[in-house]
């Protein structure tokens, strides 16, 4: 029997980290935003059923970037 294919080791998905309550409070406070002004991410997608994701919860997208090295990228987790 094959082993399942684990999306999240694949070069190009980005690494997704859930954040905590803090940290999700800290960064709407520095950008001066609301949850819902977050773009979405669907509690369904494969890149963050590792982590086991809530509604309402911030997920944090670290891509690489060739002018500054890596950048970040927030979502929030909606029903989907």
């Amino acid at each position: 029997m094959e082993t399942p294919f684990d999306i999240t080791n694949h070069i190009l998905v980005p690494e997704h980290i859930k954040l905590p309550d803090a940290d999700k409070e800290k960064i709407l406070k520095q950008y001066n935003i609301s949850q819902n002004q977050l773009p979405q991410i669907l509690l369904t997608d494969p890149a963050i059923q590792h982590l086991i994701p809530k509604i309402g919860d911030v997920i944090r997208i670290k891509r690489p970037s060739p002018t500054v090295g890596e950048t970040f990228f927030y979502r929030v987790v909606v029903h989907g």
